[in-house]
Parts: structure tokens; C-alpha cells; sequence
């Protein structure tokens, strides 16, 4: 289905991501190290590649709400 107008989730969609990633990366930047720091780096590298990666989780609901203006995508019909 292609939009013919455009829709007003798209901006504001793309606000509240860059809003929303840069909160993430404070609260990361400022907690993380204080309970981390101490642990050997193999283990503070897994914890950072996961925390880095854990922030993709909800993306794809997100964007689909963007385009559609609803959290799910639609079902094929049966």
C-alpha cells in the first residue's frame, strides 16, 4: 500500500528516535561504567556490544508505526 499524502508520524517519528537514542546513550554512558569498570574487558566488551545492539529490538514496530500508524504489521489475508 503506498501513501499519497503525507503523514505527519514520519517526522515526528524520526524526532523521538533521535531523542530517544540519545537518552539511551546518557543513561549508558553515565550508569554502565560505574558497575562495569571493574570487570576484566572481554566481559565490559560483550556488555557494550550488547547494550549497543539491545536498542534495535523495538526499531522494527517503530518504524512500522512510522509508515502505517500501527504497531504490527498487517496480517496476510487468510
Amino acid at each position: 500500500m503506498k501513501r499519497s499524502e503525507p503523514t505527519w508520524r514520519i517526522p515526528v517519528g524520526i524526532l523521538l528516535l533521535i531523542v530517544g537514542l540519545i537518552a539511551y546513550g546518557l543513561v549508558v554512558a553515565r550508569y554502565v561504567p560505574e558497575l562495569v569498570g571493574t570487570w576484566p574487558v572481554l566481559v565490559q566488551t560483550l556488555i557494550y556490544l550488547v547494550l549497543g545492539l539491545i536498542w534495535l529490538l523495538p526499531l522494527k514496530r517503530f518504524l512500522i508505526w512510522m509508515e502505517t500508524g500501527r504497531w504490527s504489521a498487517a496480517r496476510p489475508p487468510e
